[in-house]
């Protein structure tokens, strides 16, 4: 069985990476959601909240579940018995980026390998942090997250004002 490990910090969640999990989803036996506890970061969502909006919106998918995890991606994969990283890359600073990450994890880690899924070009300018901007001065952001996924970052939001 072909396990994929999608690791991000989806604070918060965006369509474009529920696409990716959707389409990885159709391509592996089971996909693992690695929710990244960062310490070095002040993320808007605490991990048990980012891995509730995870479940909310990708729940309809019975090869994936959802995992937090913190320390060296590579460790995770192992423990999950995982084959294959998954990246979604949306420009070419994406893809030099994670070139760069997956030499170097293949270095520590031989046995796993990097998959790259292109985003969709309905999501190629997408990122949580855009996201959350906007928010932060109460745009529209309902085209970029599922609705309830945007409810709740409009609440965050209003918490902080």
């Amino acid at each position: 069985m072909a396990v994929a490990i999608y690791p991000g910090s989806f604070d918060p969640v965006t369509l474009g990476h529920q696409d990716i999990i959707e389409r990885c989803s159709k391509i592996m036996d089971k996909v693992i959601v690695g929710v990244l506890r960062n310490n070095s970061k002040s993320p808007l969502f605490s991990v048990e909240e980012r891995v509730t909006m995870l479940s909310g919106v990708i729940g309809h998918l019975p090869n994936v579940e959802i995992q937090s995890f913190d320390g060296l991606l590579v460790d995770f994969v192992r423990q999950c018995r995982g084959d294959v990283i998954v990246r979604g890359l949306r420009a070419i600073t994406d893809f030099e980026y994670e070139l760069q990450l997956s030499q170097t994890n293949r270095v520590i880690a031989p046995e796993v390998d990097t998959m790259f899924l292109t985003t969709n070009l309905k999501y190629s300018y997408l990122s949580s942090s855009i996201v959350k901007e906007i928010a932060m001065y109460h745009g529209d952001i309902s085209a970029f997250l599922h609705p309830d996924i945007a409810r709740r970052v409009r609440e965050k939001m209003d918490g902080i004002d």
